[in-house]
């Protein structure tokens, strides 16, 4: 069998989109509890909030490596 190598400017651009996916999805969810005063700029919240969808994009991204195949 035949070792598949990995490109790595490919998994530079998949991670690198990834992490702007993650940044966009919390900044969607963080938008509006900021502005209706539900959690404060810099609290435990805002970083909760980060973090989840830091999570969730991680687990989203390794699922969809394997069916990429890059």
């Amino acid at each position: 069998m035949e070792e598949k190598k990995s490109n790595p400017i490919k998994a530079i651009l998949y991670v690198s989109v990834w992490v702007i996916i993650w940044g966009t999805l919390g900044s969607f969810i963080d938008y509006p509890l900021y502005k209706n005063k539900i959690y404060l700029e810099g609290s435990i919240f805002q970083y909760l909030t980060f973090s989840i969808t830091a999570i969730i994009a991680i687990i989203s991204a390794k699922f969809f490596y394997k069916k990429f195949e890059l």
